[in-house]
């Protein structure tokens, strides 16, 4: 009889295992959506920096490797989030080395469940489209242009939420 009750018990431990195993391979199969990464050259980007129609655009210059643009990113997603019905875009323009787009870029997007559009810039004449961004910028990174068919502001800094949605509301009025 003892024996009986531990092989039951063994039988129902494994198959809640099996079970719990196969919930966590579809939670993964399901969270391994391929992230799709599109990639420019400045002469693409360019079109996306001076767009003129009702909208506040607010693009970001960053890098998985730059420590303070990590730092800030989340208050852009909460920017996003925060203003998504407010006519205000949000565009993220990686400056990553494209030999580390599969190994770096993807997963940080992925890790981190950026919600903005994340676009990576592939073009190695920084001395030509550098100063097509703002003649204020060294090169620097984190880089913040906000824009609407008004006005336009280049700030080359780190933001807190508070700076950064002080200086898109600055735009709305």
């Amino acid at each position: 009889m003892k024996h009986l009750l531990f092989l039951l018990a063994v039988t129902l431990m494994v198959s809640c295992k099996e079970d719990k195993t196969a919930k966590q391979e579809a939670d993964l199969v399901a969270n391994d959506a391929a992230v799709t990464l599109e990639v420019y050259n400045f002469n693409e980007l360019e079109p996306l920096l001076s767009t003129q129609d009702n909208k506040t655009y607010v693009v970001n210059f960053w890098a998985t490797w730059c420590k303070p643009c990590v730092k800030e990113l989340p208050y852009f997603e909460k920017l996003k989030s925060n203003y998504q019905d407010k006519n205000v875009e949000l565009l993220l323009v990686s400056l990553d080395f494209p030999n580390k787009y599969e190994s770096k870029l993807k997963p940080f997007i992925k890790a981190h469940n950026l919600k903005s559009k994340v676009v990576a810039l592939d073009d190695p004449d920084m001395n030509a489209w550098i100063p097509k961004v703002s003649e204020d910028w060294s090169g620097a990174i984190p880089a913040t242009l906000i824009f609407n068919k008004d006005r336009r502001q280049f700030f080359e800094k780190t933001f807190t939420y508070q700076a950064l949605e002080t200086e898109v509301k600055s735009f709305l009025n």
